[in-house]
């Protein structure tokens, strides 16, 4: 369930009460985990892998009300602006033009109250300064990404330019600053509540990061970059049978010598920032670590791209070995080898298995129940996929019919319910559900179609949609299949 589909009166889900009340929901249906998509502040395409940090917190999560309960902000400032109307949907254009004037009102009331802790703060968060910085700086040359700032020394984020900036956008930068340390403190709050629910988050960690990022601006050296820190190289998937031109994804690629002779300290850095936040982390894109894809800059398709070896398991070996709190998930899905599988295996990461995937053209067998490892995570499906009732729609006939015997599918029950029945019911280490799927929502609550570069991340869930009675029917499957924690 994605933060931003929380129901919320300010047109995107928040870290206030209605948060809550969704962990209480899970609670109540004998759940034990809560899978999100990232949290970090979106870019062009407001999609949550294409962020400008890192280690930031998109804003738009900020909760009103909690900064109304915190004497920020009034209840007039609150509902004056239109942050969107339609309680299923998210408009970006109307928080894009709403929300930052909002939450800078509470940063000029807050800067000097919380003076003490809010430096504080800044002295914990190493990526905060650049971040506030390449913020404010984004802000004054109308938005355009940084490789295109006029002036080159900021743009090469050369020491003198740095400062001088800091000093002439210093009210901006503190801004800035000011709205992640609401974030983290509203975060910590929340993650609070659902641990001492025995809810753990399980966060989402993209493998690449933003060109026009903090992270690629800030420390051009870990990436690829030419000598005026433009991509030589780039990311993306080859041609398949989906895609005759592959899928070309643009992501800046990592100088894997460089990180590694370094000890992997941009990774350590990166998953220490993501496990302050989650329990758990789903590492999307694993077998980028074994190979990449490399597409060679200003190219228009992934047609001419070539694969390049990773780091593979000495890259994975040292983040098991920093962070043996963590659990880690791997997103095996998508083009796989033998080399990948062995990584896999060697890592002892659980790999993902999707329901919806399981039946469809490419009849891929591996995801059907009776092919699972125990040490495996089974989902319904992801943000990538159609929902349950959205595949239903357009299943072919012979896939539907397969489905149908492999689970005893029937009207009495539902499709969906006997689907979500075999998740349940499997060897699987850990059973994933997409919301949208025990809603039985079709398409049109699809959270992405890869490929479709706008009008994606949008479904909100309907105020009212997590209803007690769903919490109950939920808690009997679990518990009928053994997935309750002892009472």
């Amino acid at each position: 369930m994605p933060l931003f589909s929380i129901p919320s009166p300010y047109g995107i889900g928040t870290l206030g009460l209605e948060a809550r009340k969704f962990v209480d929901f899970l609670h109540a249906a004998g759940q034990s985990c809560w899978q999100m998509l990232p949290v970090g502040p979106i870019s062009y395409g407001d999609s949550p892998y294409q962020s400008f940090s890192s280690y930031a917190g998109n804003p738009y999560y900020v909760d009103p009300d909690i900064l109304i309960e915190d004497g920020l902000l009034t209840k007039e400032e609150v509902s004056s602006p239109d942050f969107g109307q339609d309680p299923e949907k998210i408009d970006y254009g109307k928080l894009y033009e709403n929300r930052i004037g909002l939450l800078r009102k509470a940063a000029r009331r807050g800067i000097a109250r919380d003076r003490e802790a809010f430096s504080a703060f800044i002295r914990k968060k190493a990526w905060l300064p650049d971040y506030a910085l390449f913020m404010a700086l984004k802000q004054h040359f109308d938005s355009r990404p940084w490789f295109e700032w006029p002036d080159e020394d900021i743009r090469l984020h050369r020491p003198e330019a740095c400062a001088k900036w800091r000093s002439e956008l210093r009210e901006e930068v503190e801004m800035y600053e000011y709205i992640q340390f609401l974030f983290y403190r509203q975060w910590a709050q929340l993650k609070a509540y659902a641990n001492d629910a025995g809810i753990s988050i399980i966060g989402d960690l993209p493998i690449y990061v933003a060109l026009d990022s903090a992270d690629v601006w800030a420390e051009p050296h870990w990436f690829r970059l030419d000598e005026k820190n433009i991509p030589v190289e780039v990311a993306g998937v080859p041609p398949d049978m989906f895609s005759a031109d592959g899928q070309l994804w643009g992501n800046p690629l990592y100088d894997w010598d460089a990180m590694e002779a370094d000890g992997f300290s941009w990774w350590v850095r990166r998953i220490a920032g993501a496990g302050e936040l989650f329990d758990r982390i789903r590492i999307d894109h694993f077998r980028g670590i074994e190979s990449y894809f490399a597409v060679p800059y200003g190219e228009t398709t992934a047609r001419n791209g070539h694969w390049v070896k990773g780091p593979g398991i000495r890259l994975v070996d040292t983040l098991k070995e920093r962070f043996p709190q963590l659990d880690f998930i791997a997103e095996d899905l998508g083009y796989s080898t033998p080399e990948v599988r062995q990584l896999l295996k060697e890592s002892g990461f659980p790999g993902m298995k999707l329901l919806v995937a399981a039946f469809d053209a490419m009849n891929n067998t591996a995801f059907r129940p009776h092919n699972f490892v125990s040490n495996c995570i089974c989902y319904t499906g992801t943000h990538d996929n159609h929902t349950l009732a959205g595949w239903l729609a357009i299943a072919g006939e012979e896939e539907l019919s397969t489905a149908k015997q492999y689970f005893g599918l029937n009207e009495e029950e539902g499709f969906c319910r006997g689907v979500l029945r075999g998740g349940m019911s499997s060897v699987a280490r850990l059973f994933i559900a997409q919301m949208q799927d025990w809603l039985e929502l079709g398409d049109e609550a699809r959270i992405n179609a890869p490929g479709v570069p706008m009008g994606n991340w949008t479904w909100r869930m309907r105020p009212g949609a997590a209803t007690e009675e769903l919490a109950e029917e939920i808690l009997k499957m679990t518990r009928l299949y053994g997935r309750t924690a002892p009472e």
